[in-house]
């Protein structure tokens, strides 16, 4: 693993180019007041009119559309979400954009299973922070910095891999940014998300309540046993790592997670993690999302309400209620 820090790059490949960031959401957001920060004169936003396009010009960017925003840019950021952006360069960039221009995607899935072929003459690039635009943007307002992934999918000028640098740099992951490929960077992601950071640990949340709740405990003593003190347990492992974290809390609460986590991650669960990572890889959670996309995301709103309909819901809204800080965290990134 080849990684690269702030020292590695030269701010100067970033900062005497037009960059055009389409969409201002979560990452596109975070990307443009970090560069803009970082001494980047000359950025377009390509936005649909909207509450984004209006956030975008309130914190002082141009904005347009899309193919105006890319027509004589040096670099175009496809900040949009992952589902519209096929139709974005199809629409909109491929044929406005201009001679080997740079093509720079935040998270590789249109690309890796070939959604958008770019253009020939363009490079094409990967820069991703590990992590949401807010933490991003956070992180740089604190000088802590951040962490990323790059990779540099085509080369054709011969300056792709110092511009990914430099790039990731000025957005604020110059604490290190890791060399990858777009394949690596987007089953990784997929794979993590599903099992674990929004899939697996969701179900597992909710399955412990659940669990509780039916033989008979009150649902405000599970909501904080089950998830109001997991943030502070993945946090003691993000900073202290897995066995750092044990050292940290009681040895009763040790030998139960000794005793009783293998059998609830059993041989059965590994294999259905392996389900997915298949799901994954060969592209069959791509097409499904590409196919329930295409008719309109039925089974997507149903599931998204059928999880806000889950008791805990209710009860989370009311336990939160007593803890604005909370709130008052979250409103400061």
């Amino acid at each position: 693993m080849k990684t690269y820090r702030q020292g590695d790059a030269e701010l100067a490949h970033i900062r005497r180019r037009k960059v055009a960031i389409i969409g201002y959401g979560n990452q596109g957001r975070a990307h443009a007041l970090n560069l803009r920060d970082s001494g980047v004169a000359n950025i377009a936003i390509g936005a649909r009119p909207g509450a984004s396009a209006d956030k975008a010009r309130a914190e002082g960017f141009a904005v347009t559309d899309n193919a105006a925003a890319v027509q004589d840019a040096d670099v175009v950021v496809m900040g949009a979400p992952d589902e519209l952006l096929p139709a974005i360069y199809a629409r909109d960039l491929e044929g406005h954009m201009k001679h080997n221009a740079a093509l720079l995607f935040v998270h590789g899935f249109a690309l890796h299973f070939a959604l958008i072929a770019p253009r020939r003459d363009l490079d094409v690039l990967l820069v991703a922070p590990a992590g949401p635009g807010s933490a991003l943007r956070a992180n740089f307002l604190s000088g802590d910095g951040y962490i990323g992934l790059f990779a540099v999918h085509r080369d054709v000028t011969g300056h792709a891999k110092a511009l990914a640098l430099s790039y990731g740099v000025a957005i604020g992951c110059g604490a290190g940014l890791i060399e990858t490929d777009v394949r690596e960077e987007t089953e990784t992601d997929l794979f993590g998300e599903q099992a674990v950071l929004c899939g697996g640990s969701a179900e597992l949340v909710r399955a412990a309540f659940d669990t509780l709740v039916e033989a008979g405990y009150a649902p405000a003593l599970a909501y904080f046993e089950c998830l109001h003190q997991l943030k502070l347990l993945v946090e003691l492992m993000q900073v202290r790592g897995i066995a750092g974290m044990y050292k940290a809390i009681s040895n009763t609460a040790e030998y139960g997670a000794y005793r009783s986590g293998p059998r609830l991650i059993d041989e059965h669960v590994r294999k259905t993690m392996r389900e997915v990572l298949s799901d994954v890889q060969s592209g069959r959670f791509a097409n499904d999302w590409v196919r329930e996309n295409a008719a309109g995301l039925p089974h997507f709103h149903a599931m998204r309400a059928e999880a806000a309909a889950h008791p805990i819901e209710a009860v989370g809204e009311e336990i939160r209620a007593m803890m604005p800080w909370l709130t008052q965290t979250t409103q400061k990134r």
